[in-house]
This record gives structure tokens, sequence and C-alpha cells, in this order.
């Protein structure tokens, strides 16, 4: 039962550290005064501590992201106008008064109200500017998979042996031989010797090559297609936020006279990692007819459920590769694009730590494009 308890409560902890964490993080800055006194005022404090509260904003948005860091600029002005509304704490870490240098330095960190700097990015942003009645309409297609199968396919290996051998030989013989005849009173006696020599020399010498290819291939893999209609609402929720009026691509095509099929896109990245240029090139004269001028899609691509080492829950990751088309010129033009980059999320079960990595890549991933087409100034 203990250990029951335990799983459960780290798995709220890990559900409320997800959702905290979208909403309130935490960052640190250091900033330093020059003062004409003896010592730093009360004022050359506030005013210190002030531009380090500022200097961990800029250092949230740093670490956000390129796309998240253009939009400091935007803020910046706010969060000095009403400082409270966008930090809900700050805490002196180390101060130094040096006397000598007539420079008063402090460091803090700071607990920042996120939602709130988020909306006044989208506050500033073109499209929220234009009202209600300017919202541009955008339809969006996320399809969330994971490996089906895979086919590996064994090396190809082709051997080639090169023999050659040489071989030289050199004899020589020679013989000698002495014979004589002896004649006493009535007999005749000879005698005879012979001497041979013979000399034989072989050398010989062998040489062999190898070589051949080897012929690899990249494995075949093919997707199964996941349920994500809670993904939906996560991006119909960011993209709304943000000034569009939204639509699912779903909904969308009955009104693009047939020229678009989400089966069409679905099949696709079944097979593979990127639509095929017929099935980008329907979606595109669909959309038009159906007067959409933005379209976002991607893949959110979930891996092999593992432990995770610090909770002992199930850990899930989830890489996410998405973009932002603008179809309204000519040549369909990428205005934002994310990925690959990859969330995890934990659970006490692999399908709920499915589900929390999901939603945290959805989440991610929608917050990502929209604050890089806040940057560009669409409408």
């Amino acid at each position: 039962m203990q250990v029951v308890k335990k799983i459960l409560l780290w798995a709220a902890l890990a559900a409320f550290a997800v959702s905290a964490s979208a909403q309130v993080q935490q960052a640190r800055g250091k900033a330093s005064v020059s003062y004409a006194g003896k010592a730093a005022t009360a004022e050359d404090k506030a005013k210190a501590n002030m531009a380090a509260q500022l200097k961990a904003v800029e250092f949230y948005y740093a670490e956000a992201g390129q796309s998240e860091a253009e939009n400091f600029d935007a803020v910046r002005e706010k969060i000095l106008a009403n400082p409270d509304r966008y930090i809900l704490e700050s805490t002196v870490l180390a101060e130094e008064d040096s006397a000598d240098k007539k420079q008063y330095t402090v460091a803090v960190r700071v607990s920042l109200n996120v939602a709130n700097l988020r909306n006044a990015v989208k506050a500033n942003s073109a499209v929220a500017k234009a009202g209600p009645a300017g919202r541009s309409p955008l339809a969006f297609l996320f399809v969330s998979r994971q490996v089906d199968s895979t086919k590996a396919f064994d090396d190809r290996v082709y051997k080639r042996v090169d023999t050659s051998a040489d071989a030289k030989a050199r004899g020589s013989k020679s013989e000698k031989g002495t014979e004589g005849e002896s004649v006493s009173k009535s007999q005749v006696s000879t005698n005879a010797s012979t001497s041979t020599q013979q000399s034989l020399a072989v050398k010989t010498s062998s040489t062999v090559e190898t070589g051949g290819s080897t012929t690899r291939r990249s494995a075949e893999s093919t997707w199964r297609l996941l349920p994500s209609a809670n993904l939906a609402q996560v991006f119909t929720s960011t993209f709304s936020k943000s000034g569009f009026k939204v639509s699912e691509a779903a909904m969308v095509e009955p009104y693009t006279g047939g020229k678009f099929k989400v089966a069409d896109v679905e099949t696709d990245y079944k097979s593979g990692m990127d639509l095929k240029s017929s099935t980008l090139a329907s979606m595109v004269a669909g959309m038009r007819n159906a007067q959409i001028p933005y379209v976002a899609l991607g893949t959110l691509d979930v891996g092999m459920a593992d432990k995770d080492p610090q909770t002992g829950l199930a850990r899930v990751a989830v890489t996410v590769n998405a973009k932002i088309l603008d179809i309204s010129q000519t040549i369909p033009d990428t205005i934002a694009s994310v990925g690959p980059v990859q969330y995890a999320g934990v659970g006490p079960t692999e399908d709920e730590a499915r589900t929390n990595a999901l939603r945290l890549a959805a989440n991610n991933a929608a917050r990502e494009l929209t604050s890089q087409v806040t940057n560009v100034g669409v409408r």
C-alpha cells in the first residue's frame, strides 16, 4: 500500500510540476549601479534591484529560445511600468557595496508569471491588434504516431581474391672420370673411376591480393497513428489566444472542393517523415479553395517507454517537427518552424506518461510557432 501511495504521490508531483512549469518559471539576474556618495543609498539599491530583476526576465527569454528572446523587447517597458504583474517574488541572493569603486552590485532570483508575460507578447502581436474582425484563419493538422514495425537489411558483401605465383630454377651437372691399363708379363689389368656432382636451386614467391565491397541499407520503418483528440484542444487554445481564427483540418476538408483529404496526409506520415509533393500540392489547392491562408502541420513521434531514474515512474519521450505555411502566396512560404526537439513526460503507467509527454510537446510546439509568427508580424 505504501508503494502505491508513493507512486501516486510522484505522479501527482510530476503532473503538478508540468503544469506549474508552464505558468511559473524561476530565473536569476545580476546588475550593478554606480553612485556618487560614500555608500549606496536605498534609492541606488532599489535601482540595482530592479535592473537585476529585468536581467532575470531577459535571461529567461534567452534560455527559452531565439524566437522568445526577440519577444523580450516587446514587454520590456510593460515590465518596468508594472513589475508586480510579471514578477511574483524576488529574493536577494548576494549583494556587494564596493566603496572604492563606488559601485553597488546585487544578484536576485525571481519567480516569473509566465502566463502574463505571454499575454503581454500576444497583445502586442499584429494578429491581436487586428481585432476580432481581422483575425486570420488558420487550419492545423498534427499527427501523433509511434513506430509500428522496422525492417532491417543484412549487409551485402562482395569479395575478390587475386593470386599470382613466380618460380625460378637453376641447375648444373659435372662429371669426372679416369681410366688406366697395366700390362705385366702375360696379364693385363685395368682400372677406372668416375665422379659425378649435381646441384639444383629453386626460388618461388607468391602474392595474394584481396578486395571487395560491403553495401548497407538503412532500416525502413512504418508508423501507426495514435489518437490525438486531446492535442487538438491544446493547439486550438494556443493558436486562438495568439489571435488566429482556428479550425481543425478535418473540419475544413468539406469546403476544399475535394482537393484536400486528411487521409492522404495521414497515409504519407505512416510511411515516412515528409509529405509527398502531390499531397502537399493538393493540400495547398484545397486550403486556397476554402480561403485558409495559414496551415500548421507536423508530427509528434512517440518513443519507447523506459524508467525515469529519478522517480522510478514510466517515462516517454516525444519528438516534435512542426511548421506553419503561408499559402496565400504563389509559392507557399514557411513562416515558422520547430524541431526536431524532444520533450519527456512521466507517469505511473506508460499510457499516462505518453499522454503527459504529448501534451507537453504540443503545448511547447504551438507556443514556439506562435512566438515566431508574432516576430514576423503576421496578420
